[in-house]
Parts: structure tokens; C-alpha cells; sequence
């Protein structure tokens, strides 16, 4: 059987519902984590009930209770919640890699789930390439998006305009 894929995409989580299950030092983090992203975040410290994902986009069970967090798992899966049991991965529907963020740029390493040791590694390799001078170069890019959008038709050439400054900018 291969290898389980995941599609990787940067989720905007303003003003959406998320909920963490769990009350000690793992579920702070993944609530400040969802916080920092703008959701609408609601930690559960008392006891869990399957209404609890009413209106949630993604729930994450910061549990060690395995039966709590199996519960959790299959109730987000039967109501089409994302749900990430952290450290479990046959109990997620999605992962969260180790990621890096500087300003607009953000680096973002998975090993599938099978080890946030060799992620967070790689992460901080990866990140150490990261200077100042990208930071700058992405948000003027970022002011150019409008006006190139106007003046070239068609995503191609859009493409090549954007990779020409950026090969420009950096060598």
C-alpha cells in the first residue's frame, strides 16, 4: 500500500469556529497557534459532548485520554469537521507541519505524521536561509499583484514577469 498523501494548503481561518479539546500545556499551544490565525477559537477544559463541534471548521483533541480522543475523531468525522489528534495520525483528518513564519514568508516541513522531530529539524534548516531581503522582496511583490494582474492577460505571463524580478532581485 503506499505511502498516505496530503494535500497541503494554507487555510484562512478568520472568524472561524475551531475547538481544542484538552486543558494542559499542548492544548495552549494549538489554541494560541489557531488564535495567532485569526480563528475563533473556544478551548473545552470541562467534559466533551458531540454538540461541542456544532458550527466548527476544525476541531484539535489535546488529549492523552485515547477513548476521548477516539470519540472526538469519529463524531468530527461523521459532522465533515477537520479534526487532528495531535501525535495520532490514523486519527486525523489533517496534519499540521512544523512551520516557520517571518512576515509574509512562511516555511512549512511534514513527514506524513511520522516524525515532528525530523519536521522541526529540517524546518529550522530551511528557515535559516530565510533573510531579511526575502521578507522585503515578498511584500513588494505582493504590492506589484494588482498591477500586474492589469497589465499582463494571462496567468503565464504573470508567472514569468514575477519569476524574472525574483531571479533579478535574487541572482
Amino acid at each position: 500500500m503506499p505511502e498516505k498523501q496530503h494535500y497541503f494548503a494554507c487555510l484562512d481561518l478568520s472568524g472561524r469556529r475551531c475547538l481544542v479539546v484538552g486543558a494542559g500545556a499542548l492544548a495552549a499551544e494549538k489554541a494560541r497557534s489557531l488564535s495567532d490565525c485569526g480563528a475563533d477559537v473556544k478551548v473545552l477544559e470541562r467534559g466533551y459532548e458531540p454538540s461541542d463541534l456544532d458550527g466548527c471548521f476544525l476541531v484539535v483533541a489535546a488529549t492523552d485520554d485515547a477513548a476521548l480522543q477516539r470519540r472526538v475523531f469519529a463524531d468530527a468525522e461523521a459532522r465533515a469537521v477537520f479534526c487532528n489528534v495531535p501525535d495520532v495520525p490514523e486519527l486525523c483528518s489533517f496534519i499540521l507541519p512544523a512551520v516557520h513564519r517571518d512576515g509574509p514568508i512562511a516555511i512549512a516541513v511534514s513527514t506524513g505524521g511520522a516524525s515532528p522531530a525530523l519536521a522541526q529539524r529540517l524546518r529550522n534548516e530551511f528557515a535559516a536561509v530565510v533573510g531579511p531581503e526575502h521578507v522585503e522582496l515578498a511584500r513588494r511583490l505582493r504590492e506589484l499583484r494588482p498591477e500586474v494582474k492589469e497589465r499582463f492577460a494571462t496567468y503565464e505571463e504573470r508567472r514569468a514577469y514575477f519569476q524574472s524580478l525574483v531571479a533579478e532581485a535574487l541572482g
